[in-house]
């Protein structure tokens, strides 16, 4: 079965060719920011001779936000029928890429001494290992700006008791926590518990996260 080959735009556009070599392609998405622009175009005109469809995609000055959300945008359209080169990229949209593939449980394969080499695919959902009161809690931080300065502020928003509060956000030996998921963070301001969304709660608030 063939593939569609995602790739981000970077230093080590070589690594493009090799995966195509290695897996049989159907297209290929070219994720590119702006200064990338004219190494994509000359990529796809490379892809052209071998009669490989290929799109290419422009993404922000954001790169881990951006290569989150157009991957979840692929994703979408295309299926569980993509595969993630994450070696063609700079050093940020790599790790990127990388984590957006780990975290959506999607195939990806890096390129080591001129061959791939599939990276482990993580088989959970988020969005399974959240229950309601989770969900709630991680909405508010990312909808109210202001929120939170404190664990008591917090609780009011979300009308739960402290301690119903610190076992969603802390989790224990059976349960995990949001800090645990690394949804959240906390730490210590002038004597209170200030809790903050991650980066990996943002995304998955807006629904870049399988």
């Amino acid at each position: 079965m063939k593939k569609i080959i995602v790739a981000p735009v970077g230093d080590y556009m070589d690594d493009l060719f090799v995966g195509i070599r290695e897996f049989a392609t159907e297209k290929v998405i070219l994720l590119t920011p702006k200064k990338r622009i004219k190494d994509a175009q000359d990529a796809k005109e490379a892809l052209d001779k071998f009669k490989i469809p290929t799109k290419i995609v422009h993404i922000g000055d954001h790169v881990w936000e951006e290569m989150f959300k157009e991957i979840a945008n692929i994703r979408k359209v295309e299926g569980d029928g993509i595969m993630i080169n994450v070696s063609t990229g700079d050093r940020d949209s790599r790790c990127a890429a990388t984590s957006a593939a780990f975290v959506n449980g999607l195939k990806a394969f890096s390129i080591s001494d001129n061959q791939a080499m599939m990276l482990p695919v993580l088989k959970f959902s988020y969005y399974k290992l959240l229950t309601d009161k989770k969900m709630e809690i991680l909405k508010i931080l990312y909808n109210d700006k202001t929120c939170c300065s404190s664990l008591d502020e917090l609780s009011k928003k979300t009308r739960m008791s402290l301690p119903l509060l610190s076992y969603h956000i802390n989790g224990t030996t059976k349960s995990q926590g949001l800090k645990q998921m690394e949804l959240v963070s906390s730490m210590e301001e002038k004597g209170k518990i200030k809790v903050n969304l991650t980066f990996l709660g943002r995304m998955l608030i807006k629904g870049y996260i399988e």
